[in-house]
């Protein structure tokens, strides 16, 4: 199996005419809707605050982004009609109400939606963010592997690409143990670069890794044992890649990608270590704006900046068919990708 005709639309969407991915997430939920009833002094944040959060972000992100990634629940509803159409848009499938178990979390899809409804609305991605720690319970992992791979079997159905986002966790009997959409206090390196080996496996069919930093953030202190660790990852992903923020402040997700992109990687899909500080304003939305439009876009010019300077261009990458067959864009196996287009 090759790129196909789909797959790579998708992903040239997704980047900018250099192959460099600088990609916004407004796909949060909890880290948005927490802080939000917290504030209210409510159970559950109102649909009309969170989304217009969400819009917000749209609106004042989207000019400085390749592509927007969104939610069903509230950022699409709110947001898809303000959307530029010149921007990629990847859509999240995965519910952000995780199982917990004794023996580690279980994911599962946003209910009434799946791979070929994002395919049917227009968008260019789907997004699957799935917690995974090695060392968790075996029937776990099996559960969260099967729930990978059938996301992988139907982007490759309906020809759409499928990015991948992978985050350890927390089991119930590991210190600083929480449900927070927040970096692993703690994390091992290694239970990181085994679960990206795992999910780099053909039988998944992920076309771009979405990765945390393999050290906690604020160890990305620009060494050599550290870029050694990010090198690692980038050999084992095997494919085009990108790194998200975890809640990481801007300082300590700058050097995040300096290691990342001397490592390979094509770019960044990030969040709140580009909202976050403005969204602290809330519910002052005229401060939030103010934020966004401030510290928010220079930020992300900043990082954006040094994508283009040391990111790597994706499609240079060597990518790995479904059947673990290794091309690049450029070669005959990829062209023949096309011939049931009609096209040699």
């Amino acid at each position: 199996m090759t790129l196909t005709p789909g797959k790579l639309w998708g992903l040239r969407r997704m980047a900018d005419a250099n192959g460099i991915f600088k990609m916004t997430a407004v796909d949060q939920r909890p880290p948005i809707k927490g802080p939000i009833a917290a504030h209210l002094g409510v159970d559950a944040a109102p649909w009309e605050q969170v989304a217009r959060f969400k819009g917000l972000l749209v609106e004042t992100l989207q000019d400085q982004s390749t592509a927007m990634l969104l939610d069903p629940h509230y950022a699409i509803p709110y947001s898809v009609d303000v959307l530029s159409p010149q921007k990629g848009l990847i859509v999240t499938l995965e519910d952000s109400l995780f199982e917990e178990t004794p023996e580690g979390r279980l994911s599962s899809d946003i209910d009434d939606w799946t791979v070929a409804k994002i395919k049917r609305m227009g968008g260019d991605a789907v997004k699957v963010l799935a917690w995974y720690r090695p060392d968790a319970g075996d029937a776990v992992n099996k559960a969260q592997q099967d729930y990978v791979k059938r996301i992988g079997e139907e982007c490759a159905r309906y020809d759409i690409p499928f990015l991948f986002e992978l985050l350890v966790y927390p089991l119930a009997a590991d210190a600083h143990q929480t449900k927070e959409y927040v970096e692993m206090k703690g994390k091992k390196a290694d239970d990181v670069l085994a679960s990206v080996e795992e999910f780099a496996k053909p039988e998944y069919g992920v076309d771009v890794f979405k990765l945390e930093s393999p050290v906690n953030a604020a160890d990305a202190d620009g060494s050599a044992d550290v870029q050694a660790v990010f090198d690692e990852m980038g050999r084992i992903a095997g494919r085009p890649w990108v790194m998200l923020s975890a809640g990481a402040g801007k300082p300590e997700f700058r050097k995040v990608l300096e290691h990342a992109f001397s490592a390979g990687a094509s770019g960044f899909l990030a969040g709140r270590a580009i909202w976050l500080d403005a969204f602290q304003a809330y519910p002052d939305w005229d401060a939030i704006r103010a934020g966004l439009e401030g510290g928010a876009a220079d930020y992300m010019a900043d990082i954006s900046a040094l994508a283009d300077a040391k990111a790597a261009n994706w499609s240079k990458h060597a990518c790995f068919g479904a059947d673990g067959a290794k091309f690049s864009p450029g070669d005959a196996s990829f062209r023949s990708g096309y011939s049931d287009f009609g096209v040699a």
